[in-house]
């Protein structure tokens, strides 16, 4: 006996016609639906659900906001979206154990962030050289822009207000270049990704301490969009 599972304001009715994947005795169809506040659909857009047990099942939207995922039944998962290069975290989801099989339609609003720090992308002191343990998310933030085909992005490089001006300047446009390199060497279109430097005109906290100046030393990426 096939039973069909809704939740009013999270789930509705899937269209089984229109799937790749079939329910199971013990494993639910979901079919994942991601839009803006404005019900336009997002593209590309990573979702991960994570079970008690740690285990994770993922997928990336198509051009409709949509794609399909098979998951155990009988387990709440924690839903995640990627944002640049960070899970956030959505909501919880949690799926009973049913006789017959179960299939549904999770949606989920998001507002993409227009402003993001890299906190974990470092440089050699006074120099616009990548240390090595940016790599790792740098990467993640090639991999975002890979899927997320019409995204645009600004590369803004920042400093503190210790030293010369216009020396400050030039280093917050080369370190927002060497970003750029980076991801493009890594695949991404160059004509979506611009870089651009601020030297230390956009403070984000005291430069009057070591604390605020670190906090001001920082890259970050602006969607365009």
């Amino acid at each position: 006996m096939k039973k069909i599972f809704t939740i009013i304001g999270i789930f509705s009715l899937a269209l089984l016609n229109a799937q790749t994947l079939q329910p199971t005795e013990t494993q639910a169809l979901l079919t994942v639906v991601v839009v803006d506040k404005s019900q336009k659909p997002l593209e590309g857009e990573e979702v991960t659900f994570i079970g008690k047990d740690l285990k994770v099942y993922s997928g990336y939207t198509s051009a409709e906001g949509k794609f399909d995922l098979l998951v155990p039944e009988g387990d709440d998962y924690k839903v995640q979206y990627k944002a640049f290069s960070e899970n956030m975290d959505y909501n919880h989801l949690k799926i009973p154990s049913m006789e017959g099989t179960v299939t549904f339609e999770y949606k989920l609003i998001i507002n993409p962030p227009k402003v993001y720090t890299l906190d974990n992308v470092f440089f050699d002191t006074g120099k616009s050289t990548l240390k090595p343990e940016s790599s790792k998310e740098l990467n993640e933030l090639a991999e975002y822009m890979i899927k997320k085909k019409s995204l645009k992005i600004e590369i803004a490089g920042h400093t503190d207000n210790i030293g010369n001006k216009d020396a400050n300047q030039k280093l917050s446009e080369d370190r927002a270049n060497s970003v750029k390199t980076f991801l493009v060497k890594k695949g991404v279109d160059q004509q979506r990704v611009m870089a651009k430097g601020y030297g230390d005109s956009q403070p984000v906290a005291d430069n009057g301490t070591d604390e605020g100046r670190q906090k001001n030393r920082r890259t970050e990426v602006r969607s365009l969009d």
